[in-house]
């Protein structure tokens, strides 16, 4: 047979679509040709099938070899079709006997010796492979990741010649059903950290509701502790979002790893980080830090320092739980539900407002620095607190206070309240469901109003504080939203 079809996926955001390979043979000077819109690292899988073939025992027939990858207008990247090119060459030339292949999708990047090496986004394919109805060769480096996606038909292999002996009978490749389990993770604990008691109430209301939050104030006041804590408060992720969460870390650079499994994420960048990094991009799109922080943290410490065109980038992610990369050739959406958590100094000395009076800098100084944050990013944080400096008696105290188990205990019942009445966490209230659970007493909308004019709320600023008044009434057991509620969400919003 001088042509040979199979099927693997190409990667476009979090879909794969299906790409077939065809290998076709013909008479005239020998020569090796990929077309399809592959790309750099595609167009080298050449030279690796080639050495692949020659040390597996197979011959590369002496002819003119077409490749052909379609959809021709779906670019093509990674070595993941080293191997179904490879069986596409075998079986076109005759030296592999199979019946059925139009029953697999195939992918793995071949090594000069012949063994499989790992592929970025196999549990993408993996879903996108279930789907179809067909069975996934894949390498066996690969096989956990796959086998996430229930009921998907996963052959892992090590080698091209164990492929090879499946498709012709001699030995079956046998399925995998692992199942990941995550190690258990051991967060700081909440009690280590002395003194700031609003800061620790306002981080329970934070991860009770989901909602943004930006702590402000000197150096070593406890900023970056607490938002290391944050993680260990946070509700367990049910096993739809855990999915979610490694197909997005599995388009990533660093991979998907087991041990990750039903962990959120928990992303901190350095100020220096570019707006590709945080939003993602490249000719083949991969998700940036915004949304290898899906259903989990995205901290970012020292805010003023990042550039101001990084940090506008978040804007609309954080409204819509979304980003969306557009390139010349393709267009790719990566979700994007996080929390965020800043931190930042008062000023550029640090020191403005600490009681030892060290802070030398100019108001004008002060104005510049906190302008790096623009209004309409500022606007879209839910709760903005100072972190004061703890006095020295109460470093020296033992620790006192409730533990991160005690204070998660918490945050999972009012989680679960939001669960049963909503279906969705406080943050993420539309304004019907405001109208429909935010009702507020004759007493809490006057304060509500006052407060509004009083600091000159936007209509995104006057939801936000409903929807923190929320979390304190979930957490406090209540139904209904008492003036209470209404004034702690208040001093959330009193800002810089």
């Amino acid at each position: 047979m001088a042509l040979a079809v199979l099927y693997s996926r190409a990667l476009a955001g979090l879909h794969a679509p299906l790409v077939t390979v065809e290998v076709h043979l013909a008479n005239g000077l020998p020569s090796f040709t990929l077309v399809g819109l592959p790309e750099a690292e595609v167009k080298e899988s050449r030279d690796r099938v080639r050495a692949a073939l020659q040390t597996a025992g197979f011959e590369l027939p002496a002819r003119r070899i077409t490749v052909n990858l379609a959809p021709a207008d779906l670019p093509k990247e990674s070595g993941r079709f080293d191997l179904p090119i490879a069986l596409g060459i075998l079986l076109a030339s005759g030296q592999l006997q199979a019946d059925g292949v139009e029953h697999y999708e195939f992918a793995g990047e071949l090594a000069l010796t012949g063994q499989l090496r790992p592929i970025r986004g196999a549990l993408a394919m993996a879903l996108a492979t279930q789907t179809a109805g067909r069975q996934f060769i894949l390498p066996r480096d690969n096989a956990d990741e796959a086998a996430l996606v229930r009921e998907a038909q996963i052959l892992p292999a090590d080698t091209l010649l164990a492929v090879c002996a499946h498709l012709n009978g001699r030995e079956r490749l046998p399925g995998w059903q692992g199942q990941a389990q995550g190690v258990a993770r051991h967060y700081p604990d909440l009690r280590d950290i002395k003194g700031q008691a609003q800061a620790k109430r306002a981080l329970e209301v934070a991860a009770a509701g989901q909602h943004s939050l930006l702590l402000f104030g000197p150096p070593g006041t406890g900023k970056s502790m607490l938002a290391q804590r944050l993680p260990g408060l946070l509700p367990p992720m049910n096993e739809q979002e855990a999915l979610e969460a490694a197909m997005v870390q599995s388009l990533g650079s660093g991979g998907w790893q087991a041990k990750h499994w039903g962990q959120r994420p928990y992303r901190d960048p350095h100020h220096s980080a570019s707006s590709v990094a945080l939003v993602g991009g490249g000719s083949s799109p991969r998700p940036g830090e915004i949304s290898l922080a899906h259903h989990g943290i995205l901290f970012l410490d020292e805010l003023p320092e990042f550039d101001r065109k990084v940090l506008e980038v978040l804007r609309e992610p954080l409204e819509a739980g979304r980003i969306t990369i557009s390139r010349a050739a393709q267009q790719a959406d990566f979700p994007a539900r996080f929390q965020l958590v800043a931190a930042m100094n008062p000023c550029p000395c640090g020191y403005h407002g600490h009681p030892s009076g060290r802070c030398r800098c100019t108001p004008d100084q002060v104005q510049r620095y906190r302008g790096r944050l623009s209004g309409p990013l500022l606007d879209r944080i839910d709760l903005t607190l100072e972190v004061p400096s703890v006095p020295p008696e109460q470093l020296a105290a033992m620790p006192d206070g409730e533990s991160s188990e005690a204070v998660q205990q918490r945050v999972a019942q009012a989680h679960a309240r939001q669960q049963q009445r909503q279906g969705m966490p406080n943050a993420r209230l539309g304004s019907r469901e405001l109208e429909q659970f935010c009702v507020l007493d004759p007493t809490a909308q006057n304060m509500l109003t006052q407060a509004s004019q009083r600091l000159n709320l936007s209509a995104r600023a006057y939801h936000r504080i409903l929807r923190v008044a929320r979390t304190v009434a979930d957490l406090a057991g209540r139904d209904a939203l008492q003036a209470t509620d209404v004034a702690e969400a208040i001093q959330y919003r009193r800002g810089l």
